[in-house]
């Protein structure tokens, strides 16, 4: 008798719960006010209580599932997923994320290195004046060789199962270049090495194979120059990430070691997610509009689209916005 009057001082708040559940639903909990969220939870957990003592003294069985269904309706509510902050989320990719990354100094010092050495050495790899054996002593006998192998014969195209599988591939290979970039970066001189490395070595086979006698750098071209933009781009801001990262455990600024990784990483997220990004576009190029028969112009004319989206996100949005405001 006791636990039926229990009940019934009960039910009063149970009809207030399922009434807070209906306008729950109808909006968010920001709208709903937070006195009235707090009351929510506190009838939720009483709720609760009231399903555990229910099923402890054997109620009548629609008491029992009345209860179960209010508490499992209570918790979608309280515990639903949060809207998607559309604002929130634009000002993050379009406003924030490009000006940290264009203003970023490890990645503008990841940048210099990178195509300096890319430049200065497709240069060198080109040229037969200037240091005439500067291709073999770089990329080894055994390296030309496999370039001119590789792109002895003219892109034809493969099978569509074929491109998933290389794709596939590609994801993975570039992402352990770039994560290559990213950890010697945390210890700053190995990640400068190897960034160094990685333009010295990319820009060398760019030169030998754009030299006029190297037939089959026609092939080599037809192939690089859609997916180039963005996996070329991924590698740089990688290797800025990881320096950033390794200046960080260097240079505190004032907090401990920890404190100071903590803080650097939170800010070179945007950085590798850039770069996690760019490594996915250049694989999805690579897997299935590279190797493809499609005309070259196509693909230069991806590939020129592509540094222009590259160059409006990093150095357009990138820009400090006061630039705008005083012109």
């Amino acid at each position: 008798m006791k636990v039926a009057e229990l009940v019934e001082q009960r039910r009063q708040n149970w009809l207030e719960l399922e009434q807070l559940c209906d306008l729950a639903q109808r909006s968010t909990k920001r709208k709903m006010g937070a006195q009235r969220v707090t009351r929510f939870a506190t009838l939720y957990r009483a709720a609760c209580a009231d399903l555990a003592l229910a099923d402890a003294y054997q109620l009548p069985p629609n008491t029992v599932q009345y209860l179960h269904r209010l508490v499992g309706r209570a918790h979608n509510q309280l515990y639903r997923s949060r809207d998607f902050d559309y604002a929130k989320w634009s000002n993050l990719l379009l406003v924030e994320a490009p000006q940290r990354i264009f203003n970023d100094r490890c990645v503008q010092l990841a940048f210099c290195l990178f195509w300096g050495g890319f430049i200065l050495s497709a240069i060198l790899a080109y040229s037969s004046s200037i240091w005439p054996n500067y291709a073999q002593e770089m990329l080894t006998q055994a390296n030309i060789e496999q370039l001119e192998t590789n792109f002895g014969e003219p892109i034809k195209g493969r099978n569509p199962q074929q491109s998933f599988a290389m794709a596939g591939f590609y994801i993975q290979h570039n992402t352990s270049i770039g994560l290559k970039c990213f950890a010697g970066g945390v210890l700053v001189i190995p990640g400068l090495f190897i960034t160094m490395f990685n333009a010295v070595f990319l820009g060398a086979s760019f030169g030998y194979m754009a030299r006029p006698d190297v037939a089959e750098g026609v092939n080599f071209f037809h192939f690089v120059t859609a997916h180039g933009p963005f996996e070329l781009t991924a590698i740089v801001l990688s290797a800025g990430a990881g320096l950033r990262i390794g200046v960080a455990w260097l240079h505190t600024g004032g907090l401990t070691r920890f404190a100071s990784l903590q803080k650097t990483g939170r800010d070179a997220i945007p950085i590798m997610g850039a770069a996690i990004v760019m490594f996915f576009f250049a694989a999805m190029i690579e897997g299935f509009l590279s190797p493809s028969a499609a005309p070259y112009w196509l693909k230069a004319t991806v590939a020129v689209l592509s540094s222009g989206l590259l160059t409006f996100y990093f150095v357009v949005l990138g820009l400090p916005r006061e630039i705008f405001r005083a012109t």
